[in-house]
């Protein structure tokens, strides 16, 4: 990774994308927003340390956006149909909502989100580990 000056109009364009992040878009999008390609964005962060260093933060930012915007998503009241029952298209869609958010956290944040596989034996009879070799005989 190089380090070399922005140009104060690359600083801006990055910036726009770095607020847009913390308010929940994805990188795309907000390159999409700020009217810069997402190859040249990226090649400005492989160009520029400290950009790449604030793009980090915002990338972490987004990640904390999209787990407290799953929450509210879960936390809100499904409605009912006209019969008083409860709309169960609507808890399929939050159910949806809720999935994938939660696939995405576990993708960019696997050691904070992802599913945890433990390990452990029984203290009698603890787990072992064995070398298995083949040999192939021609």
């Amino acid at each position: 990774m190089k380090t070399t000056k922005s140009s104060p109009q690359r600083r801006e364009t990055a910036e726009m994308v770095f607020a847009l992040m913390r308010q929940g878009l994805s990188a795309f999008k907000a390159c999409k927003h700020a009217g810069v390609p997402q190859s040249t964005f990226s090649r400005w962060m492989d160009e520029d340390a400290k950009l790449a260093e604030e793009y980090a933060r915002a990338r972490e930012d987004l990640i904390e956006h999209i787990a407290a915007e799953t929450l509210e998503i879960a936390d809100q009241p499904v409605g009912s149909t006209d019969n008083g029952a409860t709309d169960s298209g609507a808890v399929q869609d939050k159910r949806l909502r809720v999935d994938t958010r939660k696939w995405l956290l576990s993708k960019l944040a696997p050691k904070k989100f992802g599913d945890k596989l433990e390990l452990t034996g029984d203290p009698d009879r603890p787990l072992a580990i064995q070398k298995i070799e083949r040999v192939v005989v021609k």
